[in-house]
C-alpha cells in the first residue's frame, strides 16, 4: 500500500470517527460511532508504545475506548493531533515513544483509541 493510500485511508477514518462522534450528540436518532479495527503492523506497534499509557487511568492519558475522553482531542483536527504526538503533550513524551510509526499509523493508532471497543470477546483489534 503506497504512502498516499494510506494516507487517504487514515483520513477516511479520522473523518469518519469524527463524524460518528459529532452525530453521537444529535437529536434522538443516535448513532453509534464504529469500532476501528488495526492491521497486525499497528496491533503490535499499539501494544508496544501506546498500551502502556492509555490503558492505565492512573497516567491522565486518554484511555483506548472511551469515545467522550477523546472527542475534544479528535475534535481538533489531525494536524493538531500529529503537532500533539511527534512534539509531545503534556504528560505524553514526543512520537509517543514509537519511534517504528509514522503520520498514517499515528492517525490509525489514534483513531483505534478514540472509537469504541469492539463487542467481540478478546482482544478489540
Amino acid at each position: 500500500m503506497t504512502m498516499k493510500t494510506k494516507r487517504q485511508r487514515a483520513a477516511g477514518t479520522a473523518i469518519a470517527v469524527a463524524a460518528l462522534l459529532a452525530l453521537a450528540g444529535c437529536g434522538e436518532a443516535k448513532q453509534e460511532a464504529a469500532p476501528v479495527t488495526l492491521d497486525e503492523r499497528q496491533a503490535t506497534l499499539y501494544e508496544h508504545a501506546c498500551k502502556t499509557c492509555h490503558e492505565d487511568p492512573a497516567t491522565g492519558a486518554p484511555q483506548t475506548h472511551d469515545t467522550v475522553a477523546w472527542a475534544p482531542r479528535i475534535a481538533k483536527g489531525e494536524d493538531v493531533l500529529l503537532d500533539n504526538i511527534v512534539n509531545g503533550f503534556n504528560g505524553m513524551p514526543p512520537l509517543g515513544q514509537c519511534i517504528e510509526c509514522d503520520a498514517d499509523d499515528f492517525i490509525s493508532l489514534t483513531m483505534f483509541m478514540a472509537a469504541p471497543a469492539s463487542n467481540e470477546t478478546g482482544d478489540a483489534q
